[in-house]
């Protein structure tokens, strides 16, 4: 298993017992927000960077 396998395995566990153990709402805020605070902390080359990787991965 690749190392964004494990990453991705682990993120929907975590949804999952949030979801269990939160409402609805609460989990998904948790679960958009996170990301979205993580990506906002980046600098402008750093964004800049990740969407060219990311536009490479989808084969454009």
């Amino acid at each position: 298993m690749s190392k964004n396998a494990k990453i991705a395995a682990g993120g929907v566990a975590v949804g999952l017992l949030l979801l269990i153990w939160l409402p609805w709402w609460a989990s998904l805020l948790i679960v958009l927000g996170v990301p979205t605070a993580a990506y906002l902390t980046l600098d402008p080359s750093q964004r800049r960077r990740l969407r060219r990787v990311s536009r490479k991965e989808l084969g454009r």
